[in-house]
Order: structure tokens, then sequence, then C-alpha cells
């Protein structure tokens, strides 16, 4: 059951000295939402939302940094895996590792090569139901390089993740996917018929295409089994395209969401360009999110090119617009310029370092009646929490909305003898939290409620002295030592007084440590009794998923709340 996430405090060695605590430094910043993670560098987010969370999968450009020995340029070359995300409040978000997308599709055929596996870039997912089966589905979609793209399938958006064809979907040879520069970035969306779409290409101009119109976006249906396309791709005709196209269904509508190059925008081009489409957008600025809408996508004079609502960033810009619990967020990634720059600012990270991205989320608003998404306001700020978390439920120690001293040192299988995630991969099969000195989780807006909290147990294993923080520039409230030489629970006392009402903070920081591991951690409160609404208990026939895509088989080897059919569930 245990996940084995490293956290180490060797990459942020700087660090700030408080009440005779040695704590590691915070690249992310105090305060800050932006990025999602501040120890995973990670880009090209795509999103779902599925009973109550908000699940993000990215390219994983962490592969590249630790494959780079933390230095140069991203080649993108190392990328063979995907991450993915988690969050129920838009704050904390817990990190369920990778989905090993080279061991699964190590069975392709690679004649001819290009139809073979090599690299995973810029997923697209999304999910239905099938009621023929009675059970949920789930596709992954993601480029290999610019060669074409595939597609994953599961049953959790956590996974196991099994590829359902023998090579990728589309490729070169795909009729009506050529002549296209770059076969990749797909963006897949189901309408309100239950049919599956999905855009592709990208790059230079083709076919008598220029910068205007390079002639490279490209839509296709999809069959039934969302596995195989349903006729010939056709063209979008894209004003400016570049890459990262993306799609959804608004207000009965098909958006097309994508980057723009960086040409000249030529103002006659542009007037010509609004006076023969009778609309009054101005031209995009280079690397923008642009968007255009249809009623019929397979017919490329229905696409009306709306404007863009996404402002351009530094380097190359992808993006996903998504709803979750009735909000409308942009999600998307910078180029480092938190993460990255602070860590060389700072000289933990080599001066070369450069293009390691990292996912970030800023709500918009959306006129659904027409269409209309307006445009985003770029921060670190971030979105804003939009509920409390309950600590006295199991919170797994890879959620947190900021840390210090943490970054996944291994992403590869660490041990063989250890209970299996539903992830499918060795990257994540093992997954561990190990605390050294001076690294400390920080989880925000935790509601202890007006009686509050007398205990406070960890599972756990190995020695350290931890302190338990609801500021992490105040003084600890609770120290506690915690020994074990198997993963176990451990309670301790705690004064209720300090822990009551909603805490903006809440850290658990390390003051020294032993092999130390932490699997999960929750409070009880002065009562003992813990208030959960909806929920219902697992019997021994019932299979669910927690949130950290471990397989719960209802004798139940963890406790908390698990979601089985679209419930709330406790198990204990």
């Amino acid at each position: 059951m245990y996940k084995t996430l490293f956290l180490t405090a060797a990459m942020m060695a700087a660090s700030i000295q408080m009440n005779a605590q040695t704590l590691a430094k915070d690249y992310k910043g105090s305060g800050n939402n932006n990025p999602i993670s501040a120890n995973v560098f990670c880009a090209d987010p795509t999103a779902l939302e599925y009973n109550g969370r908000l699940y993000v999968y990215g390219s994983n450009d962490h592969q590249e940094f630790l494959a780079n020995n933390k230095k140069g340029d991203n080649t993108y070359g190392n990328i063979k895996s995907i991450v993915v995300f988690s969050t129920d409040d838009m704050v904390n978000w817990t990190f369920h590792g990778t989905i090993d997308t080279k061991k699964i599709c190590s069975g392709w055929t690679n004649n001819p090569w290009y139809v073979g596996y090599g690299v995973s870039w810029a997923p697209s997912v999304t999910w239905r139901h099938n009621n023929e089966t009675d059970k949920d589905e789930f596709f992954l979609y993601f480029c290999n390089s610019s060669h074409g793209i595939g597609v994953l399938k599961a049953e959790s958006p956590l996974g196991p993740w099994k590829s359902p064809n023998n090579k990728l979907m589309i490729h070169r040879d795909t009729p009506g996917a050529t002549p296209c520069s770059a076969v990749f970035d797909p963006g897949v969306t189901i309408d309100e018929n239950g049919v599956g779409w999905i855009s592709f290409g990208g790059l230079d101009p083709v076919d008598g295409g220029d910068s205007f119109n390079p002639k490279n976006a490209r839509i296709v249906k999809l069959k039934p089994n969302m596995t195989e396309i349903d006729g010939q791709p056709v063209r979008i005709p894209a004003p400016y395209h570049f890459e990262a196209n993306e799609l959804n269904v608004i207000g009965g509508k098909y958006v097309y969401t994508y980057c723009s190059n960086w040409a000249e925008r030529k103002a006659d081009e542009w007037n010509a360009y609004k006076s023969e489409h009778n609309i009054n957008v101005n031209a995009p600025g280079g690397g923008t999110m642009c968007y255009m809408v249809s009623d019929n996508p397979l017919d490329p004079e229905s696409w009306e090119f709306k404007g863009y609502y996404g402002p351009g960033v530094a380097g190359n810009n992808h993006s996903h617009l998504q709803t979750f619990q009735g909000n409308y967020y942009h999600i998307y990634h910078n180029h480092g310029s938190v993460l990255l720059d602070a860590m060389k600012k700072d000289g933990v990270v080599d001066a070369s370092a450069g293009d390691y991205r990292s996912i970030c989320v800023n709500k918009t608003t959306v006129n659904e009646s027409t269409a209309t998404v307006n445009l985003v306001t770029l921060n670190q700020e971030g979105a804003a929490q939009i509920k409390n978390v309950n600590p006295y439920m199991w919170q797994q120690a890879e959620t947190m909305a900021t840390c210090g001293g943490v970054n996944y040192e291994d992403m590869t299988n660490i041990k063989k003898n250890t209970r299996i995630s539903t992830l499918g991969n060795d990257a994540s099969e093992n997954l561990q939290v190990k605390m050294k000195e001076g690294s400390w989780i920080n989880v925000r807006g935790v509601d202890f409620g007006t009686d509050g909290a007398a205990k406070f147990t960890l599972r756990g294993k190995g020695t350290a002295t931890l302190e338990l923080r609801t500021a992490r520039a105040g003084r600890p409230i609770t120290t506690i030592e915690f020994s074990s030489t198997e993963m176990e629970e451990k309670t301790f006392e705690v004064d209720a007084t300090k822990f009551k009402g909603v805490k903006g903070n809440f850290l658990l920081a390390v003051k020294s440590a032993t092999d130390f591991y932490v699997d999960a951690w929750k409070f009880t409160n002065t009562t003992g009794i813990q208030k959960v609404s909806d929920n219902q208990h697992v019997t021994s026939n019932t299979k669910a998923y927690d949130l950290s895509g471990r397989r719960v088989d209802g004798k139940g080897y963890t406790k908390g709340i698990k979601i089985v059919n679209g419930k709330k569930v406790v198990i204990n």
C-alpha cells in the first residue's frame, strides 16, 4: 500500500534559520498557489473532473531534468512518462506519481519505425460511462514526438493503464493526417451525443500554406471504442496556428484551442481576414492561446475564429480549459520562471538548466451561451481555495500546497517487495515519502473545527523528531518523537486549543531524522467523533481506489475516504 516518494533536502540545501530549526527554503513562495507543484517540473497539462476531484496530467519534464543531471536544456528526448496530480480544493495537490508509457507501450510494433514508441509528450484525457459494460472508461492520448498519437485506456483516472493498440493510433501513414509537419499535440473531447473527437497537428506551414494559414491543424471523429479514428482527418483553418491543440464542448458548440505562432502580424492581411469572415477581433500575439468554435467540426468553413484568451508565456504555450465544481480554469505551463529561476538564483541548480516547465492554474470566466472565453490573468497567486481540508480523515503525505527540501530523486523502481499501486508502472509502484532534516510539507486551509484536535496520528517508518506548525515562521506547536522499524501508525496527544478553527497553514517539519518515511497523517478531535456525510461502508466484494491510486479490496489495509461508484466511502 505504500507509495515511495523521496523527499530529500539535498537539492535544496540553502535554508533559513527559525527557532533553532533549519528548514529548507520555499522556492514556490509563501502564499503562492502557482505552480501546482513546488518540486516536480511538468508541462503540457490536460485535465478531467471525476467524483469531486480534478485530475491533471502532464509531460514529465522532471524525468528529463534528472536524466540531464539537473543541468542543460530540456531536449524532451528522455520524457517517457506522464505525471498525475489531483485536487479537490484547487490549492492542495496530491502527486500520484507517473504513468510509465515506455513500459506500457513496450509491446508496440516498430515496423515501420515511426509507428513504434519513443517518447510521450502533451497528453490529453477524457472519460465516459459505458452503459453497455456499466463501467467508467478513461482514455489518455499522447504524442510520440512529432510522429503520431498514441492512446491508453483504464477504468480509473489513476489506472492501471493499458495500451489497446499495438502501435500509434494516428501516424504519418494515416490517410488525411499528412501533409502535416508534426502529427502531435492531441486534443480530445466527447460531445453531448457521446461522440469522441480528436485534434492534432502543428509547426511549419505545409501544402502551400504560409505563416498566416499554416494548414497544419487537423480534427477527426473517433469510433465508439475511442481507440480508432472514424474517417479521415480534415483541416481546421486556424490562423497563425502553431501547436498545443485541445478540444472542449461549450454550450453545444465545439471549441478548439491552440497556441499561435510568432510570425509577423500584417495589418492588411488581418483586416482582409476579418472582412472575409465577418468578425471583429484583434490579431493574436505570438505564443498566445487562441480559440475557434464550430457547430459542425468536419466542415472547415464552419469554424469561427474568436480571438485569444491565454496570454503568451516565455517560450511555447500549452494549456487546457477545464470546468471544476462549476468554475472554469485555465491550466497552463510556464517555463521555470518561478521554481527554476529561484533555484538557479540560490545556486542549488546549475545555471545552465533551462526550459524545465511548471504547471499553473488561474480561474477564468466563460459565457456558455456564446462559447466566449474571457482573457485570463496569469499570476503566481493562482486559483483560490474552494474548500477546506478535513484533518480528521487520512491525508496522504503526497498532498501539499508547497514544500521545502523535497525532490523526487528516483523515478525508477526501488523495491520489488512492496504492495502495488494501480498506476501500472514501476516508477510509481514504490513511492514512499522519505523526509530528512529540514524538509517540510505545507497543507493550506485546514479546518480543525470548533472543538479542536486532541490527537495526531502518523503512519510512518524510521526515527524522527517532528514539529507540527500552523505558521511557517512561528514556533512549533508540538514536537513529537517517532520511531518504528516497520510502517505503522502512532498516535500522539496534542493541545486542542492550538489546533482549533481554520488554519491557513499546517506544516509537518522534520527537525532530525534517520531513515524516516511517512505515508499519511490525520488528527482526532476532542470528542472522537468524525462527521462525514453521504458515507457507506465497503463490503467484502467492493472494489475501490483511494486517492493515491491504491486498490482497496474491502477488507482494507488502509483507512479513510475512498470513492466507490461516485459516492464517498469510509473504510475502517
